[in-house]
């Protein structure tokens, strides 16, 4: 870690950071948490417990006049056995909103998963580690350092050659969303490169973040953070990993919807809640899962295991939980007019797909994230659309 001269050490606190649920102190500094203690001590799984600390959409705000800010943290990096590991996490800073320079991390944790069907991993310890970041705009400034999206991040220290700040609130309406891996943000470049950032930003809306990936299950403690958690818009993207993970039949999912919807509606009665079916995904719009990984040409591809003869005895596909998704809104929206059903297949659909194919089948490339943060922008943001801003 860089020590040099002339720079002002601010310890990272919670009231620095933007697009987090909790925070936790740790032997190192502080982690951002996007699901409470309550419902982190509920999962059921290895794959939730990294996703939920993975801090998509989660950034340090404040207000300075350095030129030179450095960030030490601690990152965890996920790699799988036998492929190569991915590019180390890319840390954006914006000034006045606008992303001004990017910065990476390259010591850290390793977490190496060992089997991608069980998900049990292996940690192997590292050191921290800083992102640096120089010759910046001089004045005045708003800074935001958004977080690598899919690496667990520790927050040990900021330094800065000026004094630092708590950034004023932007006075912006905050916007809750919930989904998969795809909210998540898994294939994007960069963590404002996510979907859900890139519609926020189009949005004017300050967003929190809760898609995780592989687990956007209908997990009652998800909905009960959601009902707990402050904010003027809501989003919950539902669909893919009921499918892919063959968790539930048709007479399971229905009453699930129905539960999670009530008990978001227990803390945000009359909020605004778009409801949004999966996007295009054509190896499970009519095939059951589970989903299994293909390593057919040494690319990783992931192919449905199901038989879609199975979908008359309540096995789940895409094209019925869209189907199932619009009932449930069309019959709760008599008595909910706040309530609202968007389909995937309009953020990402059969144009998108021939345009931007999947890589692995299932997740979107960066293209493919730009094409629906523009879509969402335009369908849930604009003019007429359940998230427009109001002019009265």
């Amino acid at each position: 870690m860089n020590t040099g001269h002339d720079t002002i050490t601010t310890p990272v606190t919670a009231d620095m950071l933007r697009g987090f649920l909790d925070v936790e102190a740790t032997a190192h500094g502080l982690l951002p948490h996007r699901l409470p203690a309550r419902a982190r001590r509920q999962i059921p799984d290895d794959q939730l417990a990294v996703a939920e600390a993975q801090p998509s959409g989660v950034r340090l705000a404040f207000r300075t006049r350095a030129t030179t800010i450095e960030l030490d943290t601690l990152p965890t990096k996920r790699v799988y056995r036998g492929f190569p590991a991915p590019a180390d996490g890319v840390y954006d800073l914006l000034v006045d909103g606008r992303l001004t320079a990017q910065a990476t991390v390259a010591d850290g944790n390793v977490r190496t998963i060992t089997d991608m069907l069980t998900q049990s991993s292996e940690l192997s310890e590292g050191p921290a580690g800083t992102a640096r970041f120089t010759d910046l705009p001089a004045g005045d400034k708003d800074v935001e350092i958004w977080l690598p999206h899919t690496e667990i991040t520790e927050l040990i220290a900021l330094r800065t050659d000026a004094p630092v700040e708590l950034a004023p609130d932007s006075g912006r309406r905050v916007w809750l969303h919930h989904g998969s891996s795809i909210s998540h943000g898994s294939n994007a470049a960069h963590p404002t490169a996510i979907w859900p950032a890139l519609a926020a930003a189009q949005g004017q809306v300050e967003l929190v973040n809760m898609g995780f990936g592989g687990s956007a299950l209908l997990d009652p403690f998800t909905a009960r953070a959601m009902r707990d958690t402050a904010a003027d818009l809501i989003s919950v993207k539902l669909g893919i990993n009921v499918v892919n993970s063959d968790v539930m039949r048709l007479r399971a999912f229905t009453p699930a919807v129905h539960g999670f919807l009530d008990t978001i509606r227990e803390g945000h009665p009359t909020t605004p809640l778009l409801v949004v079916s999966a996007i295009l995904c054509p190896v499970q719009e009519d095939t059951p899962g589970p989903l299994a990984p293909d390593f057919d040409g040494g690319t990783l591809r992931f192919k449905a295991t199901g038989d879609p003869a199975e979908r008359a005895a309540g096995r789940l596909t895409l094209n019925v939980i869209r189907d199932e998704l619009a009932r449930i809104v069309h019959q709760r929206a008599a008595d909910d007019p706040n309530l609202h059903y968007l389909d995937g297949r309009n953020l990402y659909g059969e144009k998108d797909y021939a345009e931007f194919p999947l890589p692995d089948e299932v997740h979107p490339d960066p293209a493919g994230h730009r094409r629906i943060g523009e879509n969402f922008a335009r369908l849930a943001f604009g003019d007429g659309a359940p998230f427009a801003a109001r002019t009265d």
